[in-house]
């Protein structure tokens, strides 16, 4: 599905100190699957992510999704291919205050029908959420509730890649493994990227890749994870 080649993401360019958030590496991945990115901070893994969902133009570089050069995409084209075929999680939930539980998933939903709210019912069902808290707003639920509120909406619209950066940082050990037990399950059928500092959450993870210093140092398999 991805395929990158010779990839670079240089800070600062204009000035004397250049950062090297991607130091020119080569990265193959599938067109399914759960895969852990793991790394110390400013090991470069949430730039490649930026970078593979073009939120990010890498400074040089190839990456193609399905045979296309994503780096030659205009931004109407990358828009286009975030809301039709990316879902994103990330740190902070950006939730909508005055939206319910059920209102802040459908939100991200191609259409706002019946069946969308079944879908994202169920969703949060499988995430743990109870009946009684569908209907609540953002300010009355835990952080954990809110983050996996977010986890379900990036999933309504069944995303062919889903980009996670850190989902679980917000959950307790238990509601972090039935997280990532739902994402290993959406795994089987499309591309997970789970960016993490939690290595314990990556042992249903088909590969992690580990990242240091601007580059993939390691890359480990199944259960040798």
């Amino acid at each position: 599905m991805f395929e990158v080649r010779n990839i670079t993401m240089i800070y600062n360019m204009e000035q004397s100190d250049k950062v090297y958030a991607l130091s020119g590496f080569d990265l193959t991945l599938p067109d399914k699957g759960l895969i852990g990115i793991i790394g110390p901070s400013g090991s470069g893994k949430s730039t490649l992510m930026y970078c593979l969902s073009t939120l990010k133009k890498p400074t040089d570089g190839s990456i193609l999704y399905n045979g296309k050069e994503l780096t030659d995409l205009n931004d109407h084209e990358r828009e286009e291919l975030r809301r039709n075929e990316f879902g994103f999680v990330f740190q902070r939930h950006f939730l909508v205050p005055y939206m319910s539980a059920v209102d802040n998933v459908i939100v991200a939903a191609a259409d706002h029908s019946v069946p969308a709210k079944e879908k994202a019912k169920s969703l949060l069902e499988s995430f743990g959420l109870k009946k009684s808290e569908y209907n609540k707003r953002p300010a009355q639920l835990s952080g954990g509730q809110r983050q996996r509120i977010a986890i379900a909406r990036a999933m309504i619209n069944d995303p062919e890649v889903l980009f996670a950066d850190e989902p679980t940082a917000a959950l307790d050990h238990e509601n972090a493994f039935a997280v990532m037990s739902v994402m290993r399950s959406y795994a089987e059928s499309r591309l997970v990227l789970v960016i993490t500092h939690d290595r314990s959450i990556l042992k249903q993870a088909d590969r992690v890749i580990e990242m240091w210093d601007g580059t993939v140092s390691t890359e480990r398999h199944g259960d040798s994870v």
